[in-house]
């Protein structure tokens, strides 16, 4: 498939996602290796007075940053033999030591089979001091039984970060930087809160009634705003620029930032008969199977990413529906569509 065959019908599902008040805009991109085509849509707000929306307006992208920050650099570590997956995290974590968590191991995190607590709701369980969160989520009892179940969990991105911390002797954000960020270029990622830049625009999220305003730069994840914005459950500010920056540095991995087999592992059933199908915090995209090797991971402020290694084809669509409103079927539906106009299917 031509990498513009379908730029007509993708342009038009995103803007019929502002006309429908799916989300004020988007921005978006897909590509291969060596071409891409990108877009956007909409305004910032519905206000007709706001700024039209560009293809490097930073966005909140919400649980992507479990991907671009704690999945990369969880690789590194695995590659450098500085972590095994086989490793329980009473081995790397001593705070866990003598609790339901401590026999629980790092592959169990990644494909979400740890029988960890579903939410983060941090601030009901453990109060707002950061010392007291991270305890609290050490010491924690299971809610199920360790490779028994797939559940999805903020919790394992979290857990997962406090490990890449101890590891690496270094704050997630830094360590982010230094290993992932620097070398693909990827300068306008980064931790909030943010500020527009050199004429650069944020995408505003969810109308804050503390606030008195919607949030724009400062993340919305509640959790991760308690844990300072910075955590391996979300907080990352990005656009597609540098998405795609990512995307086409994971099809073809030179070992620096993405070790091939990472990729290929990660991007492959680590579940065996138990659904729904996870790899290693990546999954199948709604709508299609394993073999169909279409890979994805989606953010709660209206973002996603798939990538494809058999096509050797990546996607973003980034959006604010948040905005408008916290259902996403209407979302979902459209996301559907992209990701088969984008990959042929």
């Amino acid at each position: 498939m031509q990498i513009s065959t379908h730029t007509d019908q993708l342009t038009a599902l995103v803007e019929a996602g502002v006309h429908d008040h799916i989300f004020p805009g988007a921005a978006w991109a897909m590509g291969t290796i060596h071409h891409g085509v990108t877009g956007a849509a909409g305004r910032l707000t519905p206000d007709p007075a706001s700024a039209a929306m560009q293809v490097d307006t930073l966005f909140d992208i919400a649980s992507l940053t479990k991907i671009i920050s704690v999945w990369s650099l969880m690789g590194q570590l695995v590659k450098q033999e500085r972590l095994g997956l086989d490793n329980r995290l009473a081995d790397v974590l001593p705070g866990t030591q003598g609790y339901a968590l401590a026999p629980v191991t790092i592959f169990q995190l990644l494909p979400h089979t740890a029988g960890l607590p579903l939410r983060a709701r941090l601030r009901a369980s453990y109060g707002d001091v950061r010392d007291d969160i991270v305890r609290g989520v050490l010491h924690e009892p299971l809610e199920g039984m360790p490779g028994q179940a797939v559940e999805y969990t903020d919790r394992a991105a979290l857990i997962l970060g406090l490990v890449i911390e101890r590891l690496l002797g270094l704050p997630l954000d830094v360590a982010l930087a230094e290993y992932v960020l620097q070398p693909l270029g990827m300068a306008a990622t980064g931790f909030g809160p943010v500020a527009p830049r050199h004429s650069q625009l944020v995408a505003p999220t969810e109308f804050c009634e503390q606030a008195g305003a919607h949030l724009a730069g400062v993340v919305h994840d509640f959790s991760a705003r308690l844990l300072g914005g910075v955590c391996g459950i979300s907080g990352l500010f990005s656009n597609v620029p540098d998405l795609q920056r990512f995307l086409r540095a994971m099809l073809v991995p030179d070992g620096k930032v993405f070790d091939a087999g990472w990729v290929r592992d990660s991007l492959t059933v680590q579940t065996g008969a138990l659904q729904p199908s996870r790899g290693l915090f990546w999954h199948p995209a709604a709508g299609t199977g394993p073999q169909d090797d279409v890979w994805c991971h989606q953010g709660f402020t209206g973002t996603a990413m798939w990538l494809s290694r058999r096509r050797g084809r990546y996607a973003v669509l980034l959006t604010n529906k948040l905005y408008y409103t916290r259902d996403s079927d209407r979302l979902n539906a459209l996301r559907r569509d992209f990701m088969r106009g984008a990959f042929g299917l």
